[in-house]
């Protein structure tokens, strides 16, 4: 189908600010760890690349006054920097979202892995999408706490190391599609079973006759869950197709903005047999998803959960995701007051030097009279 521009999907900030707060948030842990709550700039300028900022970290640091506050450490007269006092009671309440929401980050997290061919990621790929899955930055390294008994590290091929998970003995897991179609009595839970794809046409675009009668037809070929076994499913046909759109809404249903970056998605593909095309998905299935080009990059977006609140369960830490970001546009506001504060104690300054040399002109005529 035609891809057309929506004003309503480019202008939603949680998904599009996210870009911008995730380097923050990763600066603003690094701090929040210190036993004193602040840090020398000499201990994170080099650090750049791995909070994926390509400027000077302390040039980074200043365009945000409303996460950090500058002062002079007592070594050396060294730039410091601290949280101010708004960004850490938000971090307070973050790390309050992750103790009370243990269970939900875990089933996510679980969700996940049991998406994947063999059950079992590597975990350079789970620390990638641990932004999207909402997880903390040491989720894994506290497994003890965080993870359960289905939980297991392996190793795997190439030397990597991987986290597998046994869904042995527990109940069936149902996709997000599937528990809805419940809900509505139009799923029973037999295999194959055709559930159909909730419809969010694009505002101003009409379909075509044939494109029309192609959909309709798509609808009632089987739905296989992301958790089911798809060994067998030819790649190319209509139920194939149907299983990898049916993934793609699963797992985006599960990100705290039910949205990532394409290219992000892309990577998944060895782990969850996507097809090599598999971007044509959005492409296709425009009624499902949308593609935005904001940011100079291409985000994909699960229309869903902005076009029926009550489809898909709010990720637990989105409205605070939607606190920073308010603290965020903070920043700018700072920042223009400082310079309208600046320019005009410059031109007070200029006023006073005016003065001066007019004073110095009128002493010289006295002299010479």
């Amino acid at each position: 189908m035609k891809w057309k521009k929506d004003s309503y999907f480019d202008s939603i900030e949680r998904i599009h600010k996210s870009v911008e707060l995730k380097p923050i948030l990763a600066l603003k842990n690094v701090i929040a760890q210190e036993p004193s709550g602040s840090i020398p700039i000499s201990a994170i300028s080099k650090r750049g690349l791995e909070f994926d900022i390509h400027i000077k970290v302390a040039r980074f640091l200043r365009q945000y006054p409303s996460f950090f506050e500058e002062f002079t450490g007592p070594l050396y007269s060294l730039p410091w920097f601290k949280l101010t006092q708004e960004a850490i009671e938000i971090d307070r309440e973050e790390e309050r979202v992750y103790e009370e929401c243990r269970d939900d980050l875990r089933e996510r997290l679980k969700r996940f892995v049991l998406m994947s061919k063999e059950k079992v990621l590597p975990l350079k790929i789970i620390k990638g999408m641990e932004w999207y899955l909402g997880l903390p930055s040491d989720f894994l390294e506290h497994f003890e706490v965080n993870l359960d008994g289905s939980f297991r590290f392996v190793e795997m091929e190439d030397g990597l190391k991987g986290l597998a998970v046994e869904n042995i003995g527990e109940e069936k897991l149902l996709s997000v599609l599937q528990r809805n179609a419940m809900k509505r009595g139009l799923y029973v839970g037999e295999p194959m079973e055709p559930i159909e794809f909730p419809f969010f046409p694009q505002k101003g675009l009409r379909l075509k006759r044939k494109i029309d009668h192609w959909f309709n037809e798509f609808q009632k070929v089987p739905y296989v869950s992301p958790y089911e076994d798809y060994s067998h499913l030819d790649p190319d046909s209509d139920v194939g197709e149907k299983r990898v759109v049916g993934f793609l809404h699963e797992l985006l249903s599960l990100f705290v903005e039910h949205s990532a970056q394409r290219k992000k998605l892309l990577c998944l593909k060895k782990y969850f047999g996507l097809p090599q095309k598999v971007h044509r998905a959005f492409e296709r299935h425009t009624h499902l998803f949308y593609l935005s080009l904001r940011n100079n990059t291409c985000t994909a977006i699960l229309k869903e959960p902005f076009c029926d609140k009550y489809a898909i369960e709010e990720h637990p830490l989105a409205r605070v995701r939607e606190k920073y970001i308010k603290l965020l546009k903070q920043s700018k506001v700072i920042l223009k007051t400082r310079r309208l504060k600046n320019q005009s104690d410059d031109q007070g300054n200029l006023g006073k030097d005016l003065d001066c040399e007019d004073e110095e002109r009128r002493e010289r005529a006295d002299c010479s009279v």
